[in-house]
């Protein structure tokens, strides 16, 4: 699933692409991408024909496009989803779901998604901020995210740090790519106990994870294959500075040990088992 960087590039596009711009038509190409909204794929079209877009946000790794009249389109993105910004007569990309026509012209956005896990529903109300994603903690490029809160809501936990980093109500926006190399960063093992973590140590590894993403973003975000590119179709460039993830026999940026890779909730951690040592009090 795309994490904060990824989601903040495509945001980004969509709001140099669609801000402003009003819907004169949408087609349904495949109705399970819109399978939340119950009264079907038809009365979804209908629904949005005529609206406006204003400003996309985001919070974390969720998206949503909010309309003039107060209602939003929430964007659950998945493991594939894309959105596309291009002329209505280039070619329609395999596994496109849904076509969105401006009363202005080109360019089209097209929701891509070729596992669709991933959908778009409306919202009601949800233009300043969906019901669906009001749980959801804030993000480290939030203005007013309080990292002392967060430190705090951190070590109050009785966990391992790892799934306390990728717990959205917490901390928002980090996923299994940025909590590696946060705490590669932090020289902290992923089954370190978070209630045994000095606060120094706490703030240095969300601060980690803030700033890791933030390089990330810098270069389009990271990606490993198609499934993850920009509205104008771009990929992000990160991968080529990740030091730990995805990198499993790779040696060490820091100290030149071979990265190890480990099972971790149904998925991979990479580790330097120099630098990341397994800890006394461990929590899996």
């Amino acid at each position: 699933m795309p994490e904060l960087p990824e989601v903040e590039v495509v945001r980004r596009g969509l709001a140099a692409g669609i801000a402003g711009r009003q819907i004169a038509r949408v087609e349904v190409l495949h109705p399970r991408p819109v399978r939340r909204h119950l009264l079907g794929a038809d009365d979804f079209a209908t629904q949005l024909q005529g609206r406006t877009f204003t400003e996309p946000c985001r919070r974390g790794k969720y998206l949503w496009l909010p309309f003039a009249d107060g209602d939003a389109l929430l964007a659950h993105l998945g493991m594939s989803g894309q959105f596309r910004l291009d002329a209505a007569e280039a070619a329609i990309a395999p596994n496109t779901r849904v076509l969105f026509t401006f009363g202005d012209g080109d360019p089209q956005l097209r929701f891509v998604d070729q596992r669709m896990f991933g959908g778009l529903s409306v919202s009601p109300d949800g233009a300043e901020l969906p019901a669906e994603v009001a749980h959801i903690g804030r993000d480290p490029f939030d203005p007013q995210f309080d990292l002392g809160a967060a430190v705090a809501k951190l070590r109050t936990k009785r966990t391992g740090v790892k799934r306390a980093l990728l717990d959205q109500q917490l901390v928002s926006g980090i996923g299994n790519i940025y909590a590696d190399e946060a705490l590669w960063r932090a020289r902290l093992h992923y089954a370190r106990a978070t209630d045994s973590l000095p606060r120094a140590a706490a703030a240095a590894l969300i601060t980690a994870a803030a700033a890791v993403m933030r390089e990330a973003l810098a270069e389009g975000g990271t990606s490993f294959d198609s499934l993850y590119v920009n509205v104008n179709g771009s990929s992000g460039y990160f991968n080529r500075s990740l030091a730990v993830y995805g990198r499993e026999g790779h040696p060490c940026p820091r100290c030149g040990t071979p990265i190890r890779r480990e099972a971790f909730m149904n998925r991979s951690s990479y580790r330097c088992p120099r630098c990341q040592r397994v800890p006394r009090h461990a929590r899996l």
